[in-house]
């Protein structure tokens, strides 16, 4: 099974509760919520150098993902 946006979003959310999120943060969120590797995977895969001001700002990187299964 691959990973969807909306898995990513339910397991990356709370990431974005204080403000913008950069990859470490994205990462540390979704291991703490006990994402399938898979997922963290595709996290690790975003520039390190970024910060996402919200959700729908990781679409641009990830546009391969599906929206669902």
């Amino acid at each position: 099974m691959s990973v969807t946006r909306v898995e990513l979003a339910d397991h990356v959310h709370a990431a974005f509760s204080c403000g913008p999120a950069n990859r470490d943060g994205l990462v540390a969120c979704a291991t703490s919520s006990h994402a399938r590797p898979e997922l963290i995977t595709v996290l690790h895969s975003l520039p390190t150098d970024k910060t996402y001001p919200g959700l729908r700002d990781l679409w641009y990187d990830l546009a391969h993902l599906p929206v669902s299964a």
